[in-house]
Order: C-alpha cells, then sequence, then structure tokens
C-alpha cells in the first residue's frame, strides 16, 4: 500500500492520508474523480470493484465513505470526499466508473440531498417523489406535519433529472426514461415473480424486453437510520431482518465489526458455533432458492421436496436459537446461549440424508429438459460487469469471480476446514443455478468437518453493561447466502453508533436486471430474476 500512498501524494499533494489499515483517503471534491479514475485504471493498483458507499452527515460537512477493492491484486483502500454547501450540496459521479456506483448514488441522494454531477439519472430511490427533506441528515426534520402519511399514489415519472457540468457551471436538464410510444408494463410490487414487495417497470417491443427500470422502497422500514439512536445491542436485532435468509450471517458480521473494534477476544467454541449456524443458514437460504426458482418455471412438485428438507434445518436451528426464520442467536462477545444436545446428532444425521435428496431433485428439475431450455444462455453476465456492478456471491461465482468471503479473509474457523469455492464460467441462469446446489454440497461437507470437533469452552466472554466502541471508522463484511454482507460503522465514542451501514448483497442483484433481461423475452426475465435470488427487505434497508 506504501507504493499507492506515494503515487496518490504525487498525483494530488492535497490528499490527506489517515493511519491503520486499510489506507483510508480524504480527498478534495474537486479532485475526486481524476484520482477515482486513477485508481481504477493504474495497472499496479486496478481498484475495479466499489465494494461500498457510504453517504454521510458530518456536522458542517456532507460527504460519501466509498470502499474500494482490486478483485486481481487484493489490496483496499477507502476514500472519503465532502462538500461544506449544505443547501445545494454536489459531487462528481464515479458512475461510468464502476456500475455499482448507479443505484448508491441515487441512495444517497435520497437520504442525504446530495446530487452526483454526470450522473444520469437523479430520481429517489426509495422515498416518494415528493418528500419533503432528506432523512439521513442530523438536522432533519422527523415532523409527521412535515411528511404526513399520504393515501394517494406516487406520481410515475417517465424522466430523470440530471446535473452536467458545463462551461464551469452546473445545469440540470432531464433525460428521457421512457418516451411516449413505448408499451410499459409493471411487474410487481404485489407479484410472487417479482420474490417480495419490488416493482419492475418494463419497456417491451412485442414479448422482448427493451428496458426494465427498478423501483425500490415499498416497505422501507429505515433501519439504518434507527441504529443511530440505538444502543450497539440494541441495533443486533435489525440485522436480522435485512435478508432475513441470511439473519444469522447478517448479525455475525454486525457482531464481529463491534468485536473488532473493542479488541474482543472471541473463545474458539464460539467460533465453531458461529460458523456451524452460518452454514445451516446457508442451506435453509439455497434450499428456498431452490424451491422457488422450480416454481417460478413451474415445477409445483420440486416447490414442496425443497421446503420439505428446509423445514428440517429449521427444526434444528430453531431447537438452539428459539428461533426459525429470526435467528436472535449472535451476541456482542458469543452466542446467547450453548447449543442444544440435540444439534451434533441432528446435523450428522442430515448429512446422511441430503445427498441422495439432491440426487433426486436433479432427477426432477436439474436435468429437466424444459429447465435447461429456460435458463441455459439466458441472462448472461460477464465476469467483468459482475465485478462492476459488485454482483458477489454465487451470482458472481456464476460468471468465473473468485469472491467468497470465507476464503478471501477467512473468519470464524473457515480457516481450519477445507472446501471448494464453487466456481463456473457460464454466466448464465443455468449457472446461478448450478453454483447454489454445488454450494449446497459444500456446506455439508463444512459442516461434516465441524460437528464432530466443537471445542469445550465458553461460550460467551463477558462485556460491559455499556458498550462504546472507540472512535475511528470500522468494516467488516462475511460471505451471507447471496454474497458479500458488510457492516461500516463510524463512531464517536458512544455507546450508540455516529452512523451505521450495511452493504447489501441484494441492491447489485437488482442493479443488474436491466442489463440481463434486456433483448430477452419477458419469460426470461422472470427465470433471470429467480436465479439471482435477491431478498426485498436486503435491499429496501
Amino acid at each position: 500500500m506504501n507504493n499507492i500512498k506515494d503515487k496518490l501524494a504525487l498525483m494530488a499533494p492535497s490528499l490527506v492520508f489517515g493511519e491503520g489499515e486499510p489506507l483510508t483517503v480524504t480527498v478534495p471534491a474537486g479532485q475526486f474523480r481524476d484520482v477515482a479514475k486513477s485508481l481504477r485504471d493504474d495497472p499496479q493498483m486496478r481498484f475495479d470493484l466499489l465494494l461500498c458507499m457510504t453517504g454521510m452527515d458530518w456536522g458542517e460537512t456532507l460527504g460519501v465513505v466509498y470502499h474500494l477493492r482490486s478483485t486481481e491484486l487484493g489490496h483496499e483502500i477507502v476514500l472519503r470526499t465532502e462538500t461544506a454547501d449544505r443547501e445545494n450540496p454536489e459531487l462528481q459521479s464515479v458512475y461510468d466508473l464502476w456500475e455499482s456506483a448507479n443505484l448508491n448514488e441515487r441512495e444517497v441522494y435520497d437520504f442525504f440531498g446530495i446530487r452526483f454531477i454526470g450522473h444520469p439519472d437523479m430520481r429517489r430511490l426509495y422515498l416518494r417523489n415528493d418528500w419533503v427533506g432528506y432523512p439521513f441528515r442530523k438536522d432533519y426534520n422527523a415532523s409527521p406535519d412535515v411528511n404526513p402519511v399520504r393515501l394517494d399514489s406516487d406520481e410515475t415519472l417517465d424522466t430523470a433529472p440530471a446535473y452536467e457540468l458545463k462551461d464551469g457551471k452546473v445545469e440540470k436538464h432531464e433525460n428521457v426514461l421512457f418516451e411516449n410510444d413505448e408499451y410499459v408494463v409493471n411487474i410487481g410490487p404485489q407479484h410472487p415473480a417479482t420474490h417480495g414487495v419490488l416493482r419492475f417497470r418494463v419497456s417491451l417491443a412485442g414479448e422482448t424486453v427493451q428496458k426494465v427500470d427498478v423501483h425500490c422502497g415499498y416497505i422501507h422500514r429505515g433501519i439504518e437510520k434507527m441504529c443511530e439512536s440505538l444502543t450497539y445491542p440494541q441495533t443486533l436485532a435489525l440485522t436480522d431482518r435485512l435478508d432475513y435468509l441470511s439473519a444469522h450471517q447478517n448479525r455475525h458480521a454486525l457482531c464481529m465489526c463491534i468485536e473488532q473494534a473493542m479488541g474482543i477476544e472471541i473463545p474458539e467454541r464460539v467460533q465453531y458455533i458461529r460458523t456451524i449456524m452460518d452454514e445451516l443458514n446457508r442451506l435453509s437460504s439455497h434450499l428456498l432458492f431452490w424451491s422457488t426458482l422450480c416454481m417460478d418455471l413451474g415445477a409445483l412438485t420440486a416447490f414442496f421436496y425443497g421446503f420439505r428438507d428446509r423445514e428440517i434445518v429449521l427444526d434444528m436451528m430453531e431447537e438452539t436459537t428459539g428461533g426459525r426464520l429470526i435467528q436472535n442467536y449472535n451476541m456482542i462477545g458469543g452466542v446467547a446461549a450453548d447449543i442444544h444436545p440435540n444439534l451434533v446428532k441432528r446435523v450428522k444425521d442430515f448429512i446422511k440424508y441430503l445427498p441422495k435428496m439432491l440426487d433426486e431433485y436433479d432427477e426432477v428439475f436439474t436435468g429437466n429438459v424444459i429447465a435447461q431450455q429456460r435458463l441455459k444462455g439466458i441472462g448472461i453476465l460477464p465476469k467483468e460487469v459482475a465485478v462492476s456492478y459488485g454482483v458477489t456471491g454465487p451470482s458472481g461465482r456464476a460468471s468465473g469471480w473468485s469472491c467468497d468471503v470465507r476464503k478471501l479473509k477467512p473468519y470464524g474457523v473457515y480457516d481450519k476446514v477445507q472446501f471448494d469455492e464453487v466456481i463456473r464460467t457460464g454466466g448464465d441462469s443455468f449457472d446461478r443455478y448450478l453454483v447454489r446446489v454445488d454450494e449446497i454440497r459444500q456446506s455439508l461437507h463444512i459442516l461434516e468437518q465441524l460437528i464432530d470437533n466443537i471445542p469445550a469452552g465458553d461460550y460467551a466472554v463477558k462485556t460491559k453493561p455499556i458498550i462504546r466502541l472507540p472512535e475511528g471508522q470500522f468494516f467488516s463484511s462475511v460471505e451471507a447466502s447471496r454474497g458479500e454482507f458488510g457492516v461500516y460503522i463510524e463512531s464517536r465514542g458512544d455507546k450508540f453508533p455516529y452512523r451505521m451501514k450495511f452493504r447489501s448483497p441484494g441492491l447489485p442483484l437488482v442493479s443488474v436486471v436491466d442489463y440481463l433481461a434486456s433483448g430477452s423475452k419477458i419469460a426470461d426475465l422472470i427465470a433471470i430474476g429467480g436465479s439471482l435470488d435477491y431478498v426485498v427487505p436486503d435491499i429496501d434497508r
């Protein structure tokens, strides 16, 4: 990283470098785009992944924190930029450098009011178009008189405001989303094919998709905002309710971020238990994926097979955690209770049981000619596009991208077990399907290595009654069922976070739907959405 630091210092002497790892660089707003472009394009740096983008209100200034990663070289860097103009805050867009900035910049605009110069679509992403104010600002007026409950429908816009820099001045114009003569249909928000309360506006030419415009926010609950007024132990329960099918894994990420910030050493028994529960969580999630994708394509019998086997996993988890969908098990410093005496035997029985069922899955669905025709060659996602959009997890690995956090940055006891990172190179809906089915087998292999070797010891360490994190910025991530789930905390030394941001693996999955579906048939859109396996509450944070 010293080489990167030296290069940046020569390019822009006004940069301010922080201490610690990863390298944190504060970049003046006017130089930000040039610095970002150099970090992406320089062959010795090659920061090709914009992993996380966090809007910030630092009091006197508004700004953004960018977490960048080089997928080729493995290094990471954090950029911070800000503007002191709170009335008309403007920053330069990096939408054309990283596709993942598309919806992320719209999110920052929605919550902080920062306009990104050069972005083609500065509509709100989650809130209504007529919403007054920007809720994540520290001076936001949350009075119900300002934004009363509205029973009328929100206006659907066919144009999007955009801002361009011309002759040193920022000019506003409108970009056309859909022409008047285009045939546009709504899929969702109340539709089983959208796998949740999500709305697609789809332009069609006959049955061929021309464009997909995603509308989020139908179940937005402001979880990140709520965290700012909660103590750290109180924030844990909210992570379960993001991607509820990765509830244990999400909470693992938050606990890990807090524990690392506090310097807490976690007992080895806890690390084993957390890893086992993470893999059980992955099994239940992937089995649900299999069931719902099969149902999307008309295989109702397969749907019941997957739910039957998922129930066995949920029974095992419930016996230990007390929860089925929502686990409430990971705590700061450990887990809430020791494992149930039945867990070891039940996991070992399941390891013997499921492989035979997976063979049956293949007979019923994988080898079915209709399933193969509906999935093969449909929604092809090249590796470089997956990286640009930030499509991590099984969907990224189906495009040939080695992005498994369990391998890249082992946590828990993933460094003590042998398993294969399932990678395919076709990048189509069928490969996305096969990666998840193969990952079910790898999760069983991980469990087989751990379940008889859980060490004795405490299931939690004692923590202070009031938990305060030291001042600073902290980031941790795990391999959740749908990709890399990250937690960013900025602390001012209080018992509650100044800012808590969740890196959603689901937001890139819906952002890439337009790329994947354009030029395909409308029936293919359903198959593509099912193969991506997004969960809407994870997107609507």
